[in-house]
């Protein structure tokens, strides 16, 4: 099977004709200068040493470099084999809800406390991989790029507060979008046998805000990103503490008719969420084993996704065209414009040959 990786590279065969057109351009540029200088009678006989079969040669090799320049960019490719694709691992973005909803203290100390410790046991559980951490709430930033140092992803872990973002709300659409840029910006460079499992892990208590979310996890996961939810909170709910700067409590977070808010998990958002991205979605306990199923289900994941693919590998063959553009660059820089046989006159004193 013949095949060319790079067809958009033949958008350079434009560079054909405006190397024609400048030739031409410029042969009759110096032939009107000429002709103006000393006259048009006098022209052909000083331009007589040029010989313009050898300037369309010329030309003619110049196309040609050109031709098999562009050729070999294109990337031509012929044959092909079956090669299996190799894991390398797994790409998790752990996306934490900031919003002033997880400071509450329905779960102890609060649901935000309970996230990350359950964050920075999953680091532990799965060594080697690389980790990158997106605070949430109404917009959202990447706080920790991807990186397999688990000491950075948990100094990253234990700042998270809601002033790590600038904006409160709940905003799923958001942080979904960061840590895909996230795995684009800073994700393992793959080819066709490397891959690696991405995930996106969200730590929340369910109260999105915004629309869209479902069908931007619908989108990711189509494109092999999958979903994990977590869900830190109860169903009874609790109260947002309000504390000073030392971090003694002032009270708690009223509605604008003085009433004390009770903020609950909606453990149905997040569900749909996970469903809707292709992974699993638990709720958070204390002592609980979600920590160790999220680890087992990533792992499936990642054994499902590479133990049987296989990738078809084609063969270049764009080094031959390359040194043959290059050859006829070199032929063509070499080769004079004057006529072989041609002898100049030398004057009426000319010593005429034995």
């Amino acid at each position: 099977m013949f095949r060319f990786e790079n067809i958009a590279a033949f958008n350079y065969l434009w560079l054909i004709p405006v190397i024609i057109l400048i030739g031409i351009f410029f042969d009759r540029r110096a032939r009107k200068k000429m002709e103006t200088a000393i006259g048009s009678r006098l022209y052909p006989f000083l331009s007589s040493s040029v010989s313009r079969k050898k300037r369309s040669i010329k030309t003619a090799l110049q196309v040609l470099a050109v031709l098999c320049f562009v050729i070999a960019l294109a990337r031509p490719q012929m044959g092909e084999s079956q090669q299996e694709v190799k894991s390398e691992g797994v790409e998790i973005i752990f996306a934490v809800d900031v919003s002033e909803s997880m400071m509450a203290e329905d779960v102890k100390p609060s649901r935000l406390a309970q996230a990350k410790a359950e964050l920075s046991r999953l680091v532990d559980l799965m060594p080697g991989n690389k980790v990158g951490i997106v605070a949430f709430a109404g917009s959202a930033a990447l706080l920790s790029p991807l990186t397999n140092d688990p000491g950075a992803i948990k100094m990253y872990l234990e700042s998270l507060e809601p002033s790590s973002v600038s904006s409160q709300g709940t905003n799923f659409t958001e942080a979904l979008k960061i840590s895909k840029e996230a795995f684009e910006r800073g994700g393992v460079t793959t080819d066709d046998t490397v891959k690696v499992t991405r995930v996106i892990l969200i730590a929340s208590d369910g109260e999105d805000h915004e629309q869209g979310a479902l069908d931007e996890a619908q989108k990711m996961a189509k494109e092999g990103v999958r979903i994990f939810s977590l869900a830190y909170g109860t169903e009874k709910g609790g109260a947002i503490p309000v504390r000073d700067g030392m971090g003694f409590l002032k009270g708690y977070k009223k509605d604008r008719q003085g009433q004390t808010i009770l903020t609950t998990v909606k453990g149905d958002a997040l569900r749909a969420l996970a469903e809707a991205g292709q992974g699993s979605f638990y709720f958070a306990t204390f002592g609980g084993e979600q920590t160790k199923l999220l680890v087992e289900d990533i792992s499936k994941l990642e054994k499902a996704q590479f133990d049987t693919t296989m990738a078809v590998q084609y063969e270049e063959r764009f080094q031959t065209i390359l040194m043959i553009g290059i050859i006829i660059a070199l032929l063509e820089l070499f080769m004079g414009e004057r006529r072989t046989s041609f002898r100049f006159w030398k004057g009426r004193y000319e010593v005429p040959p034995a």
